[in-house]
C-alpha cells in the first residue's frame, strides 16, 4: 500500500477531475405505450476530485453504481444530471457533461477507458497493429504510416508485448496480453485520465498482479491518473491513494487508504474490510456477514439506504437520511454516528 507521506506528496497536484452531484437515472417504462413508471437510481448525487498523479480507488458490491458512474464520467453513456470538470492539458477546465458531440471529440483523446474483460473489449476482426493504431488515427495524431507503426511498436514495448506479434489478432493472446494490448490502445492519444473499470478481475491471481505493477509504473513514467473501479478490496488497497465507498448510487465514505482500511467510518466499508484476506496464518478471519441484498436502486428504503442491513442502525437511520460530513481530516463519510462509532479495520491493514 503507498504510504501516507506519498499520497500527500501525490495530492499537491492540481484537482484534474471534479465530479459535482453526477446522477444517472435510467426510467423504468411498461406497458404497450412504454409508459414511464419509475426510475432506476444507478448514480444518485456523487461528487468527488482527483488529483493529477493520483489513484483514486471506487469499491462497492456488484449494482452499488460504480461501473455506471465511470461511464458517465468518460460519456460511454449519458448523465442525467450533474457537472464533470475536467482540466486540459493548457490549464482550461471543460464540463465533459455539457459538451456536444463535436467537442467531446475533441477532449476524448485526453481520457480513455480500460474495460473488464479483455476477451470482448477487442475486436476480434483487427491485428493488434490496427487496434492500438486506432485512437491515433481516430484523433488524428499521427498520419504517416510509417509513423504511427513506430508509435504502436514503441506502445507494445512498454507494456511488455513482443514487437514480433503486431500483426497477430487478439484470439492468439492470453487474457492477460490482451489487457495488456487495451491498456497500450488506452495510453496511445497520451491521456491525461484513465478509468479502470474492473481491469483486473477477469485474470488469474498471479496475472493480475503484473498487470497493476505494470499500471503503477506507466503512472510513473507518464503521469497518469487512475480513477480505479473494482469490487476487491485487496486489489484497491495496493493501487489506490485515495478510496471512495460506493453503495445503491451514492459514496457512503471516502478516504486515504490507509485510513480508510485501518479506521474504517462507515459500517458498509467496515463489512467489505473483514471480507478482504490476510496473508499472515495468525489472524483468524471473522468475517461480518451482512443480512438481505444490496438495496433496490430503483425503490430505496427511507433514511440511510444500509440501514436494514446495518447492525448498528437506530431509529434516526430508518427515517432521516444522513448528510456527508468530515469526521477527522480528509476522511468523509455518510453515517449519523460515524463519529461515535469504532469500527474494525482490515485485517493485518497498515
Amino acid at each position: 500500500m503507498h504510504e501516507a507521506s506519498a499520497t500527500a506528496e501525490k495530492r499537491t497536484g492540481e484537482v484534474l477531475l471534479d465530479v459535482r452531484n453526477l446522477k444517472k437515472h435510467f426510467p423504468i417504462e411498461k406497458g404497450f405505450f412504454r409508459t414511464v413508471q419509475g426510475q432506476v437510481k444507478a448514480v444518485d448525487g456523487v461528487s468527488f476530485t482527483i488529483h493529477e498523479g493520483e489513484t483514486f480507488g471506487l469499491v462497492g458490491e456488484s449494482g452499488s453504481g460504480k461501473t455506471t458512474l465511470g461511464r458517465c464520467i468518460v460519456r460511454g453513456i449519458e448523465p442525467t444530471e450533474g457537472q464533470i470538470f475536467f482540466r486540459l492539458p493548457s490549464g482550461e477546465e471543460v464540463d465533459i457533461a455539457a459538451l456536444d458531440k463535436k467537442e467531446l471529440r475533441e477532449v476524448r483523446k485526453h481520457f480513455h477507458m480500460i474495460f473488464q474483460d479483455p476477451y470482448s473489449s477487442l475486436d476480434p476482426r483487427m491485428s493488434v497493429l490496427e487496434i492500438i493504431a486506432e485512437p491515433i488515427r481516430n484523433n488524428k495524431l499521427l498520419s504517416e504510416t510509417r509513423d504511427i507503426q513506430d508509435r504502436v511498436r514503441e506502445l507494445m514495448d512498454k507494456v511488455g508485448l513482443d514487437i514480433q506479434h503486431l500483426n497477430r489478432y487478439p484470439h492468439a493472446f492470453s487474457g492477460g496480453q490482451r489487457q495488456r494490448i487495451g491498456i497500450a490502445r488506452s495510453l496511445a492519444p497520451s491521456p491525461l485520465l484513465i478509468v479502470c473499470d474492473e481491469a483486473v478481475s477477469a485474470l488469474d491471481v498471479s496475472i493480475q498482479a503484473q498487470i497493476l505493477n505494470l499500471l503503477e509504473d506507466l503512472q510513473e513514467e507518464f503521469n497518469l491518473t487512475f480513477l480505479f473501479i473494482a469490487h476487491d478490496l485487496s486489489v484497491v488497497e495496493h493501487i489506490s491513494d485515495r478510496v471512495g465507498v460506493m453503495y445503491v448510487g451514492q459514496l457512503v465514505e471516502m478516504a486515504d487508504t490507509e485510513s480508510l482500511f485501518t479506521a474504517p467510518k462507515h459500517p458498509y466499508t467496515e463489512a467489505l474490510l473483514s471480507a478482504v484476506p490476510t496473508t499472515d496464518p495468525e489472524i483468524k478471519m471473522d468475517r461480518i456477514i451482512l443480512p438481505g441484498e444490496v438495496a433496490n436502486p430503483a425503490a430505496p428504503p427511507a433514511g440511510c439506504y444500509f440501514h436494514p442491513r446495518c447492525r448498528y442502525a437506530q431509529e434516526i437511520c430508518q427515517t432521516e437520511a444522513p448528510g456527508w460530513t468530515e469526521v477527522t481530516p480528509d476522511h468523509f463519510a455518510a453515517c449519523h454516528f460515524a463519529d461515535e462509532l469504532e469500527l474494525r479495520g482490515a485485517e493485518g491493514a497498515g
